[in-house]
């Protein structure tokens, strides 16, 4: 009878305790590896992905002196006498009559765009008329546009961007023929047939605006060195047939406010009015450097 009482007072309890406590233990165990694993999952900081695109600061202002080694090729009108060019880049220097007048400007808010660049070139060369027998002459060219344009960028990020552009140019030239008498027998009467004066010297000028639109692109391919690109067509038969200019280069941010560009620039004219033309095409390196605000 004791035994009985003593197995059920002693080991009954035992057992119990023997049950109960390693699931207790497992269930402690389970909870403090939960929250271990909770709290290492929140103490793992997400990482913040940059933007592909960061925005340029809202306001920024350039200013440049360009300087454009173009060849002049094509034909040249004045008062009906036709006077072919063939002037190359690298001989331009030796037919400057003038230091080229040039500069550039832009400015930019957010999207927009405002920007204008103009060049002044005065020159002089000899040359052939086919019109008037091949007679020679030496011929004084002034020749000038200045061009200004409002953009909206599609893409506007810190490391590209993507313009949509309209806006005009403005084109003026002017010839000074003085044309030598070769002898031939028909020259007088040709020459007077044409309006060509006794004293073989024909003079004159125009100028006219054209409507321009186009797009231009830049893209970051190192810190300091982006690849840039323009285009236009104008004209559109309202003063000029069809214009079109294409330039682009690479532009080096050589320290915080200094930069320069170098790259290619050639501009197609299609011009034709009382008497006058302009079937010329400037074609030549390009050179640029300027301030930034």
């Amino acid at each position: 009878m004791k035994r009985s009482r003593l197995k059920r007072w002693f080991v009954c309890p035992v057992l119990v305790l023997l049950t109960i406590l390693p699931s207790r233990l497992g269930l402690q165990a389970g909870s403090e590896n939960a929250a271990d694993s909770k709290s290492t999952v929140s103490s793992k900081e997400i990482p913040i992905q940059k933007s592909c695109c960061e925005t340029p600061k809202e306001l920024e202002f350039t200013i440049g002196i360009p300087g454009w080694l173009s060849a002049l090729q094509g034909d040249f009108t004045v008062k009906g006498i036709t006077a072919p060019l063939d002037i190359s880049f690298s001989s331009l220097l030796d037919h400057l009559d003038a230091i080229p007048v040039v500069l550039s400007a832009s400015v930019r808010y957010k999207r927009w765009e405002f920007f204008a660049d103009g060049q002044y070139l005065q020159l002089s060369d000899s040359v052939q008329l086919p019109g008037l027998l091949f007679t020679n002459a030496d011929i004084g060219i002034k020749n000038a546009f200045w061009e200004g344009f409002v953009g909206y960028r599609l893409i506007n990020c810190e490391k590209g961007s993507l313009s949509l552009f309209a806006g005009g140019r403005y084109n003026y030239y002017s010839g000074d023929l003085q044309i030598f008498d070769n002898g031939d027998p028909r020259f007088p009467a040709l020459r007077r047939a044409l309006g060509v004066p006794d004293s073989l010297r024909v003079s004159g000028s125009i100028d006219w605006v054209d409507p321009v639109v186009g797009f231009g692109g830049r893209v970051k391919v190192a810190k300091p060195v982006t690849l840039w690109a323009k285009g236009d067509v104008g004209g559109f038969g309202v003063n000029s047939g069809l214009t079109w200019q294409v330039q682009g280069g690479l532009e080096f941010q050589i320290t915080h406010m200094i930069w320069a560009q170098l790259g290619w620039r050639y501009l197609k004219y299609d011009f034709t009015s009382g008497g006058f033309s302009n079937e010329t095409d400037l074609n030549g390196p390009f050179i640029q450097g300027g301030l930034n605000f």
